[in-house]
């Protein structure tokens, strides 16, 4: 996930990412909502999953005549998943701070995205997306897609709610140019299976049965959900950036062919900026990859932090540093055991597996 750095928005760690959530629900007359065939495979079960499209009944709060009471409808209608992606990726709707961020979204201007869904099939993109990350990383989980207008916060995101996986698409990032109004990147709409594939990718390694990921584990104890905060203070640093680093590969795979930043969500620049530092970054960030808490997640994996909060020995860490390194971290196992082997493997068997490739041995 990665952040857009809007100023009304939470802002922990990137993945654009930022926030994560909790719950799902889907019955409003103008949500699309489309079951999508598994790509088969023989004497696997297969999983429904589905794609929610929540952009139109969005656009249609904003056409009534009293559009803020329209948006409280449509909150209410769905109430678990946008009450999940507000705590992880806003602030909570109880703050007093949310009915100024929904004022903002509800006043800016949305030409751009109007434009984007006159010129482009965003389902059919999204669906072809579904099916080639569902093959390359045997889904074998009921999952949700959900595309829909966030409020400026991350582009896309994962949430585990109630034991189903649930990637989200924010389309205001996808329009092709910038908006200040709502805070949108300005992505090109191409680079959206690339983060379907990131998206699915974590719900692979929260809630595959095979998994044995710490993450999951994390999951399991908070109930079969997955919170942003929680994972974030309890989860080892390594297991974090190996999370994201896993996601990156993934993406590569569902949507090969792109200029290698996009698959980080970094400008070329940083991109190569962070080729440069990577013996750096190995040496400072090795004596804290067994710790947890939540200022490690949001010093390497967070996008929108001050210079300060990313100062290590003398150095200013580019944002989000840490998606490069985690892709460096889990490369040998996925050379190893393909992309699908190693989302469900641990982090230590992604450390092994470096190891081995370097010539190291381990105790």
């Amino acid at each position: 996930m990665r952040n857009a750095g809007g100023t009304c928005a939470r802002q922990p760690a990137g993945d654009l990412l930022t926030f994560c959530g909790r719950q799902i629900a889907c019955d409003f007359p103008y949500t699309s909502v489309k079951k999508l065939p598994l790509a088969s495979r023989s004497e696997e079960p297969i999983f429904p999953h589905v794609l929610i499209n929540l952009v139109p009944e969005f656009l249609s709060v904003l056409g009534a005549a009293d559009p803020e009471a329209a948006f409280q409808q449509y909150l209410i209608a769905h109430r678990a998943v946008l009450s999940a992606y507000w705590h992880n990726f806003v602030l909570d709707l109880d703050s007093p701070q949310a009915p100024a961020v929904i004022a903002h979204a509800l006043a800016a201007n949305r030409s751009d995205l109007r434009e984007l869904l006159d010129s482009t099939d965003v389902e059919g993109i999204v669906e072809d997306a579904i099916a080639q990350a569902e093959d390359v990383l045997q889904v074998d989980r009921p999952t949700d897609v959900y595309l829909m207008v966030g409020m400026g916060a991350a582009n896309a995101g994962e949430l585990v709610v109630g034991g189903r996986g649930v990637a989200f698409i924010c389309l205001e990032h996808f329009t092709g140019r910038a908006n200040p109004e709502t805070y949108g990147m300005g992505l090109p709409p191409e680079l959206i299976p690339l983060w379907v594939g990131h998206e699915l990718a974590h719900c692979v390694r929260y809630t595959s049965p095979a998994s044995q990921s710490e993450l999951k584990r994390l999951v399991a104890d908070q109930g079969g959900f997955y919170d942003y905060w929680v994972t974030g203070s309890r989860a080892s640093l390594r297991e974090l950036i190996v999370n994201e680093g896993l996601a990156v590969h993934a993406a590569e795979a569902v949507a090969p062919g792109l200029d290698p930043a996009n698959y980080f969500g970094y400008p070329r620049r940083q991109y190569r900026r962070l080729r440069e530092l990577e013996t750096f970054l190995r040496r400072v960030i090795e004596p804290e990859l067994e710790g947890c808490g939540i200022g490690l997640r949001l010093r390497y994996l967070s996008g929108g932090m001050s210079p300060s909060a990313r100062l290590v020995a003398g150095r200013v860490l580019p944002e989000r540093s840490g998606y490069y390194l985690g892709h460096r971290m889990s490369e040998a196992l996925v050379q190893e055991r393909g992309i699908a082997g190693a989302l469900r493997a641990t982090a230590q068997e992604c450390q092994l597996a470096e190891d081995l490739a370097r010539g190291i041995q381990s105790a």
